[in-house]
């Protein structure tokens, strides 16, 4: 068994082959565990906006906004704190398209919202130096951002729900990647954290040239919502 003493093999070695083994098994079980369909992967764009109308809708049965019921605006202390709450989560939102347009510089558009899982290549440049999954963070800071606007009950459904939705969706892309890519996506993802991002980044650029034109294009949706939430912040009466 590989896993004994031989000779040549330091001890060194072979504990470095144990963790890797054990982070090979613990990947493998996290993404069995938590893995999407072939219908949840090929449908994500359109489940995302069904996540979105359903947490507006339900304001028939709750029809407290979450920032109302933390702060109301009724005085002027609490309309300061609203307008400060809805503030910040323009800035989730600002956030979450500059990261998901960070993101789809380094991929194609036609990558970025294909219906199809793309496994073949990986790419470790950009933001992808800081963390494995740019654009499902982008989608999860959207998720809280649009919470916001929420009544209690919405923001439960798109934070608790877009968190369990993204990490299936993760799970799915990086089984899959892991089959495709072995070594190459172990290295990758012992190197570079899931979904909290590092400050500094974790590899050295590859030379990837991002094509910002495209990437803007793409992410116009996130944009727009980020501006509406500007403009909201800026009119709240």
């Amino acid at each position: 068994m590989w896993l004994l003493p031989s000779r040549g093999l330091s001890e060194g070695a072979i504990e470095w082959r144990l963790r890797d083994c054990m982070y090979s098994i613990c990947l493998s079980h996290r993404v069995h565990q938590m893995k999407a369909t072939e219908f949840e992967f090929r449908h994500r764009a359109l489940l995302n906006l069904v996540q979105i109308w359903l947490a507006f809708q339900v304001y028939v049965l709750d029809r407290v906004n979450i920032v109302w019921w933390l702060c109301p605006w009724g005085t002027p202390r609490g309309a300061l704190l609203a307008r400060l709450a809805f503030l910040f989560a323009a800035l989730l939102l600002g956030a979450a398209a500059a990261i998901r347009t960070w993101a789809a510089a380094y991929l194609s558009p036609d990558v970025v919202h294909d219906l199809r899982l793309h496994t073949e290549s990986l790419v470790a440049d950009g933001p992808y130096r800081h963390v494995r999954n740019p654009l499902y963070l982008g989608s999860f800071l959207l998720s809280i951002g649009l919470g916001f606007l929420a009544s209690r009950v919405g923001f439960f459904i798109l934070v608790a729900g877009g968190t369990a939705r993204i990490l299936r969706l993760i799970g799915r892309e990086e089984e899959t990647l892991e089959q495709e890519q072995g070594e190459r996506f172990r290295d990758f993802a012992r190197s570079v954290p899931r979904l909290l991002p590092s400050i500094s980044p974790r590899l050295p650029a590859a030379g990837v040239h991002p094509c910002w034109g495209k990437a803007f294009r793409a992410e116009a949706s996130m944009w727009g919502f980020f501006v509406m939430m500007i403009a909201f912040t800026i009119t709240l009466r």
